[in-house]
């Protein structure tokens, strides 16, 4: 395979974008499922933790039913959906990650989240049972099977039990957890199911007939559950909106799907979301729906209301959606031969697989801005395309970490979203020598580290280290911004303490940038090393004044990031009062 991405960029230069045209250590690692080569670029892999028992199938390792799929965490526990049920670590020690418990409960990916006490797991394939079961349901309706989203109680979180299940027509592919700022009795759940509809014989009221002969059909809408957070025996279908209708009401209004010309992408037809990613504080949420993006008001969780769509000729399958901590900027995934082709080889278009980059104005309006896609070309022995991934808390940047399936992990700035650029990455060479199901399904930051879930290698987890691209200054104000607990498809602001390490963190941006003169720079950097080491509160307090009131007179060509230091030494003399 390795002779082979070398052959195929030998006789197809010209045709090569030049996004993969430079060497990059990745091309030609070599083959393997545990002992595979892997290339590792500002980055480190410091754990791994293979599949326990009964999560692997030993004859088959591609098998998609023991795949590993995406995980949430709360305190410094990890939880990872899997096609055959959830993994539980402890993360306590990242170096060292435990496995706590495990519960075998297959029918689909297996997506979670978690609130408090409880968890959250999608299930959407016909082997999923209302029992939990392994022995897979009837082939026919039957009352056995079980698909929409099942919630459990983990106050124990060793022995996770179920509580409560609701069962939706079109199942549950993923799911979204969507806090309401105003009411913390309840919570709410997005449903986007993607699978066939059941028939009305196993579940009351089921359609899978076009608008035209049934305007109750079960396509063309997502559903909406409310979970009450003391009762969540209580859980039930509160809407269905028809989040894709036009204004006439039609509800096949958005993107038909096809081609809009030759060189054009095969794109799908929207009737469903793949991924609905909420940003409660914001009000706001970006939904990735097959055949278009599009921007929601959440303002009322149990009634989600499109406020504008967006549609890309370039775009296959419209995937997930991952909003920058201010709401200015949506990034949307392609996931092109859905996860299972191919699709990073030296020959695929930048543009087909990519991330696309949107502006996202007064919270109504996306205007595209640019494409990212992995820059290592991979073989045609690894599944490759965008998928899930989640911000790197920098202050003061616009930076993700994404998974590639098996083209690894890429860590990319998007501060500027016309010109994107990979700044780390971790790769491993193909799990096979033929093409089969595999690598990074997810790739997250958590409270310091980055933790990724291997489809059949494990659990990863891995460190970032300082470069040209990013210094420790930064490293280290990233790990100050806490979090309680973090789910896919849910954001909440991030908020930086204000420490001496932030207001490094942007004055090493303003030198990358030169957004301010060196010899400021300099200047600032000894006041700051002075400043810290002064234990009286009214003179530290009197020196932070006196450099934050002086930033307003640098002549700096960064200003918003001048802006951003100056605050910053603001709110460390409030912190000293």
């Amino acid at each position: 395979m390795n002779k082979f991405v070398l052959t195929a960029c030998a006789l197809a230069c010209a045709a090569t974008p030049a996004w993969a045209q430079q060497p990059d250590p990745r091309v030609g690692l070599k083959t393997g499922l545990l002992d595979a080569g892997m290339a590792a670029g500002n980055m480190e892999l410091i754990a791994n933790v293979q599949r326990p028992e009964g999560f692997v199938n030993p004859a088959e390792l591609g098998d998609i039913f023991y795949a590993n799929s995406d995980i949430a965490f709360k305190g410094n526990t990890l939880f990872m959906g899997s096609f055959r049920g959830i993994q539980i670590f402890d993360v306590s020690n990242p170096a060292k990650p435990t496995l706590k418990s495990t519960l075998l409960c297959p029918g689909g990916q297996g997506d979670v989240s978690v609130h408090g006490n409880l968890m959250f797991m999608s299930v959407e394939m016909p082997n999923g049972r209302v029992d939990c079961g392994t022995q897979g349901a009837p082939q026919t309706a039957s009352p056995e099977r079980f698909g929409g989203v099942r919630i459990f109680d983990i106050s124990d979180v060793n022995n996770p039990r179920q509580v409560a299940s609701v069962q939706t027509c079109r199942g549950s592919h993923t799911h979204t957890l969507v806090t309401d700022p105003r009411d913390k009795e309840n919570v709410y759940i997005y449903v986007s199911g993607a699978s066939m509809v059941r028939p009305a014989e196993e579940l009351a009221g089921c359609s899978g007939k076009r608008p035209s002969e049934d305007p109750n059909t079960a396509y063309f809408r997502i559903e909406v559950i409310q979970v009450p957070v003391n009762a969540p025996q209580n859980a039930k279908i509160v809407n269905s909106p028809r989040i894709f209708a036009d204004t006439s009401g039609n509800p096949m209004g958005l993107w038909k799907g096809g081609k809009l010309n030759e060189s054009a992408q095969e794109t799908a037809m929207t009737d469903h979301c793949h991924d609905i990613t909420v940003y409660p504080e914001l009000g706001i949420a970006a939904g990735a729906c097959s055949g278009n993006g599009i921007l929601l008001d959440i303002s009322d969780p149990a009634n989600p209301k499109r406020v504008h769509e967006v549609s890309d000729p370039n775009f296959a399958y419209w995937h997930s959606a991952t909003f920058n901590n201010d709401g200015t900027k949506v990034l949307f995934t392609d996931e092109w031969g859905g996860g299972m082709a191919p699709r990073c080889q030296a020959t695929d278009k930048p543009t087909w697989g990519a991330d696309a980059i949107f502006e996202l104005h007064d919270k109504r309006n996306l205007q595209h801005a640019g494409y990212f896609k992995l820059p290592a070309p991979q073989t045609a022995a690894e599944n490759c395309v965008a998928h899930n991934g989640s911000l790197i808390p920098v202050p003061g940047r616009d930076i993700m970490v994404q998974a590639w399936y098996q083209g690894g992990i890429s860590v990319f700035d998007f501060t500027d979203p016309k010109k994107p650029v990979e700044i780390a990455y971790f790769d491993r060479g193909p799990q096979s020598e033929k093409l089969e199901l595999g690598g990074h399904w997810s790739a997250y930051w958590y409270n310091g580290h980055i933790y990724a879930s291997e489809i059949t290698r494990g659990l990863d987890v891995l460190t970032l280290k300082p470069s040209e691209h990013l210094t420790q200054n930064e490293i280290d104000a990233a790990k100050s911004a806490q979090l309680e607990v973090f789910n896919p498809q849910h954001q909440t602001r991030i908020i930086w303490p204000a420490t001496f390490t932030v207001a490094r963190a942007y004055l090493d941006q303003l030198k990358r940038g030169n957004g301010m003169p060196a010899n400021e720079i300099a200047r600032v950097s000894r006041e700051l090393d002075k400043l810290e080491k002064i234990s009286a509160a009214s003179t530290l307090n009197r020196g932070l004044s006196s450099l934050a009131e002086s930033l307003g007179k640098a002549k700096a060509s960064d200003t918003r990031r001048v802006g951003l230091l100056t605050q910053t030494l603001k709110e460390l003399t409030a912190r000293h009062n």
